[in-house]
């Protein structure tokens, strides 16, 4: 993977329910370019997930093993459970010319940025915390308990935002994926975080509150 110039190379990052997942799964299928590459985790299948589609999954053992070959382009510790995304999936994405997605925790967005100076990271934001809660319920597959810690932890994540290069509030939808698309497509001048930053200040009060 070229270091010096990842010009098509997008990380993708938001808190636990702000609909990242919902927002790359549109993007991947309106772009014919884009790539998303899949991440391995060590977390238990959500009905209606598939394996090798939504993610690799494997157990702990396995997730260590592959870590301790290098085999991870990131990995992040998230609720307990490892995430991490295949290096070798990345590079083959890269040399085939398509935009390589990366649809991961903050964590591991840091870590990419480290290595890749500059690939181009943008943050997911909720646009309130009753919107975040609500999408967590709608979930349907966690326990009160669980949704009460990832809200906790989401409203830890959204602080993030100021390590990455584009703010995009998830608002309604559409308007959320035409953001994106503006920015994959080099036309996201709006969406720089320090345009944002003012615009977006008092979602972020609230958010931050």
């Amino acid at each position: 993977m070229n270091r010096k110039d990842p010009s098509n190379f997008f990380v993708i990052s938001a808190p636990s329910g702000a609909g990242k997942t919902s927002l790359v799964k549109a993007i991947i299928d309106q772009k014919a370019n884009c790539r998303a590459a899949i991440s391995h985790t060590t977390r238990p299948k959500r009905s209606g997930e598939i394996d090798k589609k939504d993610y690799y999954f494997v157990s702990e053992n396995e997730f260590s093993e592959i870590e301790a070959k290098g085999g991870f382009l990131e990995s992040a510790k998230v609720f307990d459970y490892s995430y991490g995304t295949s290096l070798e999936e990345a590079q083959k994405i890269m040399r085939s010319g398509m935009t390589l997605i990366l649809e991961i925790d903050w964590q591991g967005a840091l870590q990419v940025k480290e290595k890749y100076k500059n690939a181009k990271s943008i943050f997911i934001l909720p646009p309130s915390l009753e919107a975040l809660r609500s999408r967590l319920k709608i979930r349907a597959q966690d326990s009160d308990e669980t949704v009460e810690k990832r809200m906790k932890k989401a409203i830890s994540e959204s602080s993030k935002w100021t390590n990455f290069d584009y703010l995009v509030e998830n608002n309604v939808f559409q308007t959320a994926l035409e953001a994106i698309n503006e920015i994959i497509s080099g036309k996201g001048e709006n969406y720089l975080r320090a345009a944002q930053e003012s615009r977006l200040k008092a979602l972020i009060n609230r958010l931050m509150s």
